[in-house]
């Protein structure tokens, strides 16, 4: 498996292999922002978006390949306001649906911390859906989880669940 740090040509270049990763996503009914239905329209306005952050610095966007097809991604959103420079959210952990649980939500998780911790995010942060596999992965890479917020976000179908918030310490800030 291959893991790199994409730049925004290479996103453009990959937009197609993108756009079928987050919509396998939505169809196998994750809640990541986008409802059923979702068009190329959407999809391009998305991936543009994200193009435009990683050249602007504001965004970073992993991806893991396996035999040369796109597996997996995971985004950090780095904080820019001024007293948020040490911290950064982990953003759409995606993970095409049949190669999950061998090992690249993992890698992608462990990418983003060295990421962050070459970028000085010593805090990483994230929201998922409350119960779901993916709070096992965040809890075996030792993430704490804070708590839930009700009613947080839909599947793409509609249906209203609970997210749960969680944070990972990867170094301490020092005291004044």
């Amino acid at each position: 498996m291959i893991i790199r740090r994409l730049d925004a040509r290479t996103i453009r270049e990959l937009r197609t292999q993108l756009a079928t990763l987050l919509l396998d996503a939505v169809a196998d009914g994750h809640s990541l922002g986008f409802l059923n239905g979702l068009d190329d329209e959407q999809l391009d306005a998305y991936w543009a978006g994200v193009e435009a952050d990683v050249a602007h610095g504001s965004r970073v966007l992993l991806t893991a390949e396996r035999n040369g097809i796109l597996a997996g991604t995971v985004q950090l959103d780095l904080c820019q306001k001024p007293n948020g420079s040490n911290r950064a959210e982990l953003q759409k952990m995606l993970v095409h649906c049949t190669l999950r649980r061998r090992g690249i939500g993992t890698a992608l998780l462990q990418a983003a911390e060295i990421e962050a911790l070459a970028l000085r995010r010593g805090l990483l942060f994230l929201d998922t859906e409350a119960g779901s596999g993916a709070e096992q992965l965040y809890a075996r890479a030792g993430y704490t989880r804070v708590g839930e917020l009700p009613d947080y976000a839909c599947t793409p179908n509609g249906q209203w669940h609970p997210t749960a918030i969680w944070f990972k310490t990867l170094f301490p800030r020092s005291r004044r």
